[in-house]
């Protein structure tokens, strides 16, 4: 590292503020069991074998049944399938039982779950399975066609994948079976491959696994962040980091053996992943699961079931308290709502106090710190805040420059040192050294969001120093998509921005240079629809704009920022129009 990646120690200017406002009863100092996720996991299982660890499609899934799967797919895995501890395996598909078992079951059998979005599409998920070395692969069955191109003969390929099947996990008779999309009662496909075994066969072959793995510093997952040079990076998480994570979480919501958990956001997004499977898990709560986003069903689920936790992005509970069942529905079982990924608007928030009484806990966290970072103290929230750092976190405003720290109210970069931070990216050093300096001796993660802190220690989000548009709480790197966009036989040149949008917080426009005699055969629809076929669809310009020229700088280099931010204003003053020229809303008019 150079010579300004290392500041001499100093005193730290306001290192324990928020701890005035620390919530009642959290520990400061709350230290997880040295342990694994399956030793955990092992240990709730024995103490509450026939509780309910799973519902889902009217079916109910016992910790004792879920854990004799989890074992069976990990004795297959290093029996049949050749998985060594280390080895890392692609785990795909919508949320169902069958994701939660082969995520656990890699982590049984020590290897490391790569989890990847079904939203991909082939040539994301090639360069995923490649990049991570991915070997076998655990998947839904209709990703059979983006699957079996990458099978190959063992030679630095999939060699072997598991193929489950959605139906096969649900009471198809009953009102929740029932009312599930036609895609999740399809029959089980035909695989018709030696290299592809039926989930439930693989577990039907009844092998036992290995010893439980007992090292809490081995890799244990390897989730990707979208790139901001085009290719997306792996996060090396061990399960100490994802269970220093989970223990601060577990302190702050609280969830609880007692908790019904309502799991709808995707479980490859560390959200889900960490709020919606491990969390509820390692406390031994039950998990109410839909297999995607469905506010009807969402309301009924809580209802039905006594939801007492969510974590979703404001997106979701945009949706749901928008939903006109929601309005009859009984939710006052519902008493902790929290999540992030975007700001809560303030009317919203201010809907739910006075009509649920609940208050949306906003929180912030990264996908390289295992999702949990800070959080807003429940007893004094702070509406559209990062929160403050929660146990063993010690996150700073800094000049991005100079590295100094910077003093209330001053915005600059927010970096972090907490026991949750990823090892570093997968092999990668020229990211880990751009990601990571060091301060007062000790490593800490540069997250690229500028922030500020106010006197009280809560941290505000302002601006980001990297290019990312964040799309209902997903990343989008601008420079990823255009590479992307560049394989389009009639792009010249392109520029990702991001525009406002009411629903996803952030939406992708894409402006276009196209080679010469383009425009004549091509129009911005034909371009989204390639790209919808090209890339997961929330990377996917909603908006294409053809231009004749891009600006650019002395060196070539595209001006990305002057057109942001002349889009920017240009919304802005749109936005300032349309409410000048709207009807003033009052509570007899009001929908």
């Amino acid at each position: 590292m150079t010579e300004a990646l290392h500041r001499r120690p100093r005193p730290r200017l306001h290192p324990h503020l928020h701890e005035a406002h620390w919530p009642p009863g959290v520990p400061q100092d709350a230290v997880p069991v040295r342990e694994t996720l399956p030793q955990r996991l092992a240990r709730v299982v024995a103490g509450r074998p026939d509780k309910a660890a799973i519902v889902y499609g009217g079916a109910t899934l016992t910790y004792a049944t879920l854990w004799r799967r989890i074992e069976a797919l990990a004795g297959w895995m290093c029996e049949s399938a050749g998985v060594q501890p280390g080895d890392r395996v692609l785990v795909i598909g919508q949320n169902a039982p069958q994701w939660v078992v082969a995520c656990q079951a890699v982590l049984r059998a020590g290897a490391v779950a790569l989890p990847v979005n079904p939203m991909c599409k082939r040539e994301e998920i090639a360069f995923l399975a490649d990049n991570g070395g991915a070997r076998v692969a655990i998947a839904a069955q209709e990703l059979l066609p983006q699957l079996r191109p990458l099978l190959g003969d063992g030679s630095g390929q999939v060699a072997q994948a598991a193929v489950w099947c959605y139906a096969e996990a649900i009471d198809a008779g009953s009102d929740e079976g029932r009312t599930l999309p036609d895609w999740v009662h399809a029959a089980p496909a035909a695989l018709g491959d030696a290299r592809l075994t039926g989930f439930e066969a693989a577990i039907s072959e009844g092998l036992a696994p290995p010893p439980l793995p007992a090292d809490p510093d081995a890799l244990a997952l390897l989730p990707y962040t979208s790139g901001t040079t085009g290719q997306p990076k792996g996060c090396r998480h061990t399960h100490a980091t994802l269970l220093a994570s989970l223990t601060a979480s577990a302190a702050w919501k609280p969830v609880t053996c007692d908790s019904v958990v309502l799991t709808v956001a995707p479980l490859f997004h560390m959200l889900g992943l960490q709020n919606g499977q491990h969390l509820p898990l390692i406390q031994g709560a039950t998990t109410v699961m839909l297999p995607r986003w469905d506010a009807r069903a969402a309301g009924a689920l809580m209802e039905r079931h006594r939801v007492t936790a969510w974590s979703a992005p404001p997106a979701m509970v945009l949706d749901l308290f928008a939903h006109p069942d929601t309005a009859g529905r009984d939710l006052s079982s519902l008493s902790l709502l929290s999540g992030g990924g975007a700001a809560m608007p303030d009317a919203v928030a201010a809907m739910l106090r006075e009509r649920y009484g609940i208050v949306y806990q906003e929180a912030y966290g990264l996908t390289e710190t295992a999702s949990f970072l800070h959080a807003n103290p429940p007893q004094r929230c702070k509406r559209q805040c990062l929160g403050v750092p929660t146990q063993g976190v010690d996150s700073r405003i800094v000049d991005p420059v100079t590295l100094d720290e910077l003093p209330p109210g001053e915005v600059g970069e927010l970096v972090t040192h907490a026991p949750q931070v990823m090892l570093g990216y997968w092999r990668a050093p020229e990211a880990d050294a751009a990601s990571f300096i060091t301060l007062d001796g000790q490593r800490f993660l540069r997250t690229g969001d500028l922030a500020c802190m106010d006197e009280d220690g809560y941290f505000f989000l302002r601006d980001r120093l990297k290019r990312m548009i964040n799309v209902s709480g997903y990343k989008v790197w601008p420079a990823e998509v255009e590479s992307l966009m560049y394989a389009h036989p009639a792009v010249h040149e392109a520029c990702v921005i991001a525009l406002p949008d009411a629903q996803q917080g952030e939406s992708v426009k894409a402006l276009l240079v196209l080679k010469p005699g383009a425009e004549a055969t091509l129009s911005p629809a034909d371009v989204i629809a390639w790209c919808r076929e090209h890339m997961a669809v929330y990377k996917a310009p909603r908006q294409v704009e053809f231009v004749a020229s891009l600006p650019k700088s002395g060196t070539g280099k595209i001006l990305w920022r002057e057109l942001q931010d002349a889009h920017t204003h240009a919304a802005a003053a749109a936005g300032a129009a349309a409410h000048r020229s709207s009807p003033t809303v009052t509570p007899e008019n009001a929908p």
